[in-house]
């Protein structure tokens, strides 16, 4: 049985990682989360949970050389665009120089495969989170070699994932307060954790037969955030722009389309132009994605739940 060493293993992707592939790895999800780490643990009791910080360089490499994994996944991040904007050097301590850390950490226990986690934020960024995710992509694509192979995911928004809009807002309506929102006219790409810890699967696969480095991302839908509220509750509040914030993100950019590879709903980016014709024709962006319906919507925010869908469904706000 493979070993992954997830970093931030008990956070959103690692969990729903694990989730999905629990029995067929032997799973080490390093987290300085205590509360989350052994919650995870309780629910899947043949994992080992390590806590530590990327930050931490020597119980991140100790650990790592100790376990000599075949895959490890690095999913810890400062992550919120308005706490790195707020917190530029944690931002860098966390996302640069940590990650730096695993990389070096992979190198130095030769693990075969590490995947980083980004975000569309890194492509054409405007932040401080995005900023120092497009550094880490760049950091581990020159890391790769044929001992050590190094590839990233870029993702959209996650649904529901821990600290984002979604379960806040879910929140606020449960207390009869209203809904803050930046901007009507606000977009975003987004897919659910089920989607996100498929995507990291597929990068895992294709990473231990590819010989160069790559960023695997893939189609995905537009939610209106002014839209995607009003499935949720009529009050809302229009607050404005937070530093960081743009009314449409990028997945990729027109300088990456030309290096683009598309296979069925994959886009992989490499470091060589793609000739042939599978590739994108134009940027990828929540303006021009195809937009989410109002059903497709309420089973975003519902997820799981059943009672909650058939609720929204039947109150029919929008």
């Amino acid at each position: 049985m493979k070993k992954i060493f997830i970093t931030g293993g008990s956070g959103t992707v690692g969990s729903s990682f694990i989730e999905q592939h629990y029995g067929k790895y032997k799973f080490y999800s390093y987290s300085r989360n205590e509360k989350m780490q052994v919650s995870l643990k309780r629910q899947y009791p043949d994992i080992e949970i390590i806590l530590g910080s990327v930050e931490d360089k020597l119980t991140l490499q100790r650990s790592v050389n100790r376990i000599g994994p075949d895959i490890l996944i690095h999913a810890a991040a400062l992550k919120h665009v308005d706490s790195a904007e707020a917190s530029p050097i944690q931002a860098i301590q966390s996302n640069i120089i940590g990650s730096l850390n695993v990389i070096e950490s992979s190198i130095s226990a030769e693990v075969p495969r590490t995947i980083a986690i980004s975000t569309d934020k890194a492509c054409s960024p405007d932040s401080n989170y995005g900023y120092t995710k497009a550094l880490m992509e760049k950091m581990f694509l020159e890391a790769h070699t044929a001992k050590s192979k190094f590839s990233v995911c870029r993702f959209g928004n996650v649904s529901h994932s821990h600290g984002s809009v979604i379960p806040f807002w879910l929140s606020l309506r449960s207390e009869n307060k209203p809904l803050p929102l930046t901007h009507k006219s606000m977009n975003r790409l987004m897919f659910s954790r089920e989607e996100a810890a498929h995507l990291v699967h597929e990068a895992v696969i294709r990473l231990e037969d590819d010989s160069k480095p790559f960023i695997l991302s893939q189609k995905m839908k537009t939610a209106n955030m002014y839209k995607l509220a009003r499935v949720i509750s009529e009050n809302i509040e229009i607050i404005g722009f937070r530093p960081g914030e743009k009314l449409n993100e990028t997945l990729i950019n027109e300088k990456e389309v030309p290096y683009t590879f598309l296979d069925g709903k994959y886009i992989t980016i490499r470091d060589h132009e793609n000739k042939n014709k599978n590739k994108l024709t134009g940027e990828y962006s929540s303006e021009n994605a195809e937009f989410m319906t109002n059903e497709e919507m309420i089973k975003t925010v519902a997820e799981t739940d059943k009672d909650l869908e058939s609720s929204l469904l039947k109150s029919k706000i929008y």
